[in-house]
Protein backbone atom coordinates (compact mmCIF):
# COMPACT_ATOMS: atom_id res chain seq x y z
CA UNK A 1 0.00 0.00 0.00
CA UNK A 2 1.16 3.38 -1.28
CA UNK A 3 0.40 6.65 0.61
CA UNK A 4 -0.61 9.12 -1.45
CA UNK A 5 -1.71 11.62 0.76
CA UNK A 6 -0.95 11.97 4.52
CA UNK A 7 -1.93 14.34 7.17
CA UNK A 8 1.02 15.28 9.87
CA UNK A 9 -1.26 14.89 13.30
CA UNK A 10 -0.22 17.01 16.32
CA UNK A 11 0.99 14.52 18.76
CA UNK A 12 0.89 14.56 22.54
CA UNK A 13 4.00 13.71 24.14
CA UNK A 14 4.15 10.24 25.79
CA UNK A 15 6.45 11.71 28.12
CA UNK A 16 4.45 14.61 29.58
CA UNK A 17 1.60 11.97 30.44
CA UNK A 18 3.24 9.47 31.32
CA UNK A 19 4.92 12.05 34.27
CA UNK A 20 1.44 13.82 34.78
CA UNK A 21 -0.16 10.53 35.49
CA UNK A 22 3.00 9.05 37.79
CA UNK A 23 2.57 12.55 39.85
CA UNK A 24 -1.04 12.13 40.48
CA UNK A 25 -0.94 8.44 41.28
CA UNK A 26 2.20 8.70 43.35
CA UNK A 27 0.41 11.63 45.60
CA UNK A 28 -0.21 10.46 48.80
CA UNK A 29 1.74 7.06 47.86
CA UNK A 30 -1.76 5.67 45.98
CA UNK A 31 0.66 3.61 44.01
CA UNK A 32 2.81 3.04 40.84
CA UNK A 33 1.94 2.78 37.43
CA UNK A 34 4.99 0.38 35.68
CA UNK A 35 5.89 1.60 31.90
CA UNK A 36 4.65 -1.42 30.95
CA UNK A 37 0.93 -0.95 32.66
CA UNK A 38 1.61 2.87 31.71
CA UNK A 39 1.73 1.72 27.89
CA UNK A 40 -1.00 -1.12 28.14
CA UNK A 41 -3.56 1.45 29.91
CA UNK A 42 -1.74 4.50 27.35
CA UNK A 43 -3.38 2.88 24.06
CA UNK A 44 -6.37 1.94 25.68
CA UNK A 45 -7.47 5.32 26.60
CA UNK A 46 -6.27 6.85 23.09
CA UNK A 47 -8.40 4.57 21.08
CA UNK A 48 -11.80 4.92 23.76
CA UNK A 49 -10.71 9.01 23.24
CA UNK A 50 -10.80 8.12 19.67
CA UNK A 51 -13.66 5.91 19.42
CA UNK A 52 -15.72 8.49 21.28
CA UNK A 53 -15.55 11.32 18.45
CA UNK A 54 -17.61 9.30 16.41
CA UNK A 55 -20.28 8.60 19.20
CA UNK A 56 -20.47 12.62 20.28
CA UNK A 57 -20.48 13.68 16.29
CA UNK A 58 -23.46 11.62 15.99
CA UNK A 59 -25.11 12.86 18.79
CA UNK A 60 -24.01 16.69 18.69
CA UNK A 61 -24.85 16.73 14.79
CA UNK A 62 -28.40 16.55 15.89
CA UNK A 63 -27.93 19.50 17.91
CA UNK A 64 -28.71 23.64 16.99
CA UNK A 65 -24.96 24.53 15.98
CA UNK A 66 -23.10 27.59 17.63
CA UNK A 67 -22.79 31.02 15.83
CA UNK A 68 -19.08 31.04 17.27
CA UNK A 69 -16.69 28.79 15.05
CA UNK A 70 -14.18 27.81 17.42
CA UNK A 71 -16.96 27.19 20.35
CA UNK A 72 -18.98 24.61 17.96
CA UNK A 73 -18.50 20.76 18.98
CA UNK A 74 -18.87 19.50 15.27
CA UNK A 75 -16.75 21.86 14.40
CA UNK A 76 -14.17 21.04 16.75
CA UNK A 77 -15.13 17.22 16.33
CA UNK A 78 -14.23 17.52 12.91
CA UNK A 79 -11.24 19.12 12.87
CA UNK A 80 -10.30 15.92 15.71
CA UNK A 81 -11.04 13.74 13.24
CA UNK A 82 -9.78 14.96 9.96
CA UNK A 83 -6.09 14.60 11.12
CA UNK A 84 -6.68 10.67 10.68
CA UNK A 85 -7.99 11.08 6.89
CA UNK A 86 -5.69 9.38 4.59
CA UNK A 87 -5.75 9.16 0.75
CA UNK A 88 -4.23 5.79 -0.68
CA UNK A 89 -3.91 3.06 -3.11
CA UNK A 90 -4.63 -0.63 -2.74
CA UNK A 91 -2.67 -3.70 -3.45
CA UNK A 92 -4.03 -6.60 -5.20
CA UNK A 93 -5.27 -8.19 -8.10
CA UNK A 94 -8.92 -8.79 -8.95
CA UNK A 95 -9.21 -8.83 -5.12
CA UNK A 96 -7.33 -5.57 -3.61
CA UNK A 97 -6.02 -5.17 0.14
CA UNK A 98 -7.54 -2.34 1.96
CA UNK A 99 -4.21 -0.31 4.29
CA UNK A 100 -3.96 -2.05 7.40
CA UNK A 101 -4.38 0.73 9.28
CA UNK A 102 -8.01 1.32 8.12
CA UNK A 103 -10.22 2.45 10.76
CA UNK A 104 -13.45 3.65 8.88
CA UNK A 105 -13.81 3.80 5.16
CA UNK A 106 -14.84 6.24 3.78
CA UNK A 107 -14.83 6.76 -0.21
CA UNK A 108 -13.40 4.29 -3.21
CA UNK A 109 -12.30 6.19 -6.44
CA UNK A 110 -12.01 4.21 -9.73
CA UNK A 111 -10.32 6.58 -11.94
CA UNK A 112 -11.33 9.78 -10.21
CA UNK A 113 -14.78 8.77 -9.74
CA UNK A 114 -16.46 7.55 -6.76
CA UNK A 115 -17.92 3.99 -6.54
CA UNK A 116 -21.07 2.98 -5.22
CA UNK A 117 -20.72 0.54 -2.23
CA UNK A 118 -23.17 -2.87 -2.80
CA UNK A 119 -23.53 -6.30 -0.91
CA UNK A 120 -23.08 -9.60 -2.49
CA UNK A 121 -27.11 -10.01 -2.94
CA UNK A 122 -27.30 -5.98 -4.34
CA UNK A 123 -25.15 -7.58 -7.21
CA UNK A 124 -27.35 -10.59 -7.72
CA UNK A 125 -30.16 -8.31 -8.88
CA UNK A 126 -27.68 -5.22 -10.84
CA UNK A 127 -26.40 -8.34 -13.07
CA UNK A 128 -30.23 -9.38 -13.79
CA UNK A 129 -30.93 -5.25 -14.67
CA UNK A 130 -29.12 -3.74 -17.85
CA UNK A 131 -30.15 -0.74 -16.66
CA UNK A 132 -27.99 -0.96 -13.09
CA UNK A 133 -24.90 -2.38 -14.67
CA UNK A 134 -21.85 -1.02 -13.41
CA UNK A 135 -19.90 1.76 -16.20
CA UNK A 136 -16.61 4.21 -15.59
CA UNK A 137 -19.00 6.44 -14.85
CA UNK A 138 -20.52 4.60 -12.07
CA UNK A 139 -18.41 1.79 -11.10
CA UNK A 140 -19.44 0.06 -7.75
CA UNK A 141 -17.07 -2.30 -5.42
CA UNK A 142 -17.44 -4.98 -2.77
CA UNK A 143 -15.97 -5.16 0.62
CA UNK A 144 -14.99 -8.04 2.09
CA UNK A 145 -13.45 -7.63 5.70
CA UNK A 146 -10.01 -6.19 4.81
CA UNK A 147 -10.37 -6.29 0.60
CA UNK A 148 -12.61 -4.99 -2.24
CA UNK A 149 -13.38 -5.39 -5.84
CA UNK A 150 -13.99 -3.15 -7.63
CA UNK A 151 -16.54 -3.34 -11.21
CA UNK A 152 -16.30 -0.90 -13.82
CA UNK A 153 -18.82 -2.07 -16.84
CA UNK A 154 -21.35 -4.41 -17.96
CA UNK A 155 -19.38 -7.77 -17.90
CA UNK A 156 -18.65 -7.35 -14.47
CA UNK A 157 -14.91 -7.15 -14.65
CA UNK A 158 -13.03 -6.77 -12.35
CA UNK A 159 -10.43 -3.93 -12.19
CA UNK A 160 -6.80 -5.22 -12.05
CA UNK A 161 -5.10 -2.00 -11.94
CA UNK A 162 -4.63 -0.97 -9.12
CA UNK A 163 -3.59 2.75 -9.86
CA UNK A 164 -6.82 3.15 -10.87
CA UNK A 165 -8.32 2.68 -7.66
CA UNK A 166 -7.29 5.39 -4.44
CA UNK A 167 -9.06 4.75 -1.04
CA UNK A 168 -10.08 7.36 1.38
CA UNK A 169 -10.56 6.73 4.78
CA UNK A 170 -9.94 7.11 8.55
CA UNK A 171 -6.79 5.77 10.24
CA UNK A 172 -6.52 4.12 13.68
CA UNK A 173 -4.14 5.85 15.99
CA UNK A 174 -0.92 4.40 16.22
CA UNK A 175 0.60 2.36 19.26
CA UNK A 176 1.93 4.51 21.59
CA UNK A 177 5.00 3.62 23.74
CA UNK A 178 7.08 4.78 26.62
CA UNK A 179 10.14 3.84 26.23
CA UNK A 180 12.84 3.00 28.01
CA UNK A 181 16.05 1.69 29.03
CA UNK A 182 17.37 0.57 32.94
CA UNK A 183 19.88 3.02 34.32
CA UNK A 184 21.94 0.12 35.90
CA UNK A 185 21.98 -2.35 33.13
CA UNK A 186 23.90 -5.26 35.92
CA UNK A 187 21.04 -5.08 38.06
CA UNK A 188 17.68 -6.81 38.23
CA UNK A 189 14.73 -4.79 36.47
CA UNK A 190 12.95 -4.87 39.51
CA UNK A 191 16.02 -2.85 41.18
CA UNK A 192 16.49 -0.56 38.65
CA UNK A 193 15.04 2.81 37.77
CA UNK A 194 13.39 2.99 33.80
CA UNK A 195 14.74 5.74 32.40
CA UNK A 196 12.96 7.48 29.43
CA UNK A 197 14.34 6.46 25.95
CA UNK A 198 13.36 9.64 23.68
CA UNK A 199 15.24 8.37 20.81
CA UNK A 200 12.61 5.50 20.79
CA UNK A 201 9.48 6.55 21.70
CA UNK A 202 6.08 6.76 20.40
CA UNK A 203 3.84 9.27 20.94
CA UNK A 204 0.04 10.01 21.06
CA UNK A 205 -1.13 10.81 17.72
CA UNK A 206 -4.21 12.86 18.75
CA UNK A 207 -5.05 16.26 18.83
CA UNK A 208 -2.44 18.56 21.31
CA UNK A 209 -5.83 19.70 22.97
CA UNK A 210 -6.26 15.77 24.33
CA UNK A 211 -3.68 15.66 26.57
CA UNK A 212 -5.58 16.29 30.01
CA UNK A 213 -8.47 13.89 28.80
CA UNK A 214 -5.86 11.17 27.71
CA UNK A 215 -4.15 11.94 31.71
CA UNK A 216 -7.43 11.46 33.33
CA UNK A 217 -8.91 8.39 31.44
CA UNK A 218 -4.93 6.47 31.78
CA UNK A 219 -5.75 7.00 35.57
CA UNK A 220 -9.33 6.04 35.60
CA UNK A 221 -8.01 2.60 34.02
CA UNK A 222 -4.95 2.35 36.23
CA UNK A 223 -6.67 3.17 39.79
CA UNK A 224 -8.52 -0.35 39.31
CA UNK A 225 -5.54 -2.30 37.95
CA UNK A 226 -3.52 -0.75 41.01
CA UNK A 227 -6.64 -1.21 43.83
CA UNK A 228 -7.02 2.28 44.15
CA UNK A 229 -10.54 3.11 44.01
CA UNK A 230 -10.03 7.01 45.13
CA UNK A 231 -8.02 7.31 42.58
CA UNK A 232 -10.17 6.33 39.67
CA UNK A 233 -12.91 8.66 41.48
CA UNK A 234 -10.55 12.01 41.44
CA UNK A 235 -10.02 11.01 37.78
CA UNK A 236 -13.99 10.21 37.07
CA UNK A 237 -14.63 13.43 38.38
CA UNK A 238 -12.34 15.60 36.41
CA UNK A 239 -13.75 13.60 33.05
CA UNK A 240 -17.39 14.49 34.62
CA UNK A 241 -16.52 17.98 34.77
CA UNK A 242 -15.20 17.92 31.37
CA UNK A 243 -17.73 16.35 29.61
CA UNK A 244 -20.66 18.87 31.22
CA UNK A 245 -18.11 21.84 29.91
CA UNK A 246 -18.43 20.33 26.75
CA UNK A 247 -21.99 20.01 26.40
CA UNK A 248 -22.80 23.43 27.98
Amino acid sequence: MTTLYKKEIMAVNVDTVYQRVLSIANKEQRGYITPQEFNLLANQAQLEIFEQYFYDLNQFSRLPGNDTRHADMVTTLEEKISLFEQTADIVGTSTMTLPTDLYKLSTILYKGVEAEKVTQKDLLYIKKSPLTHPTADRPIFIRDNDSIEVYYDNTFTKTTATADVDVHYIKKPVTAKWAYVYVDTNSSAYNSAPLFDSSNKVDFELHISEEPNLVIKILELAGVIIKQPDLYQIADKEEIQTIQQEKQ
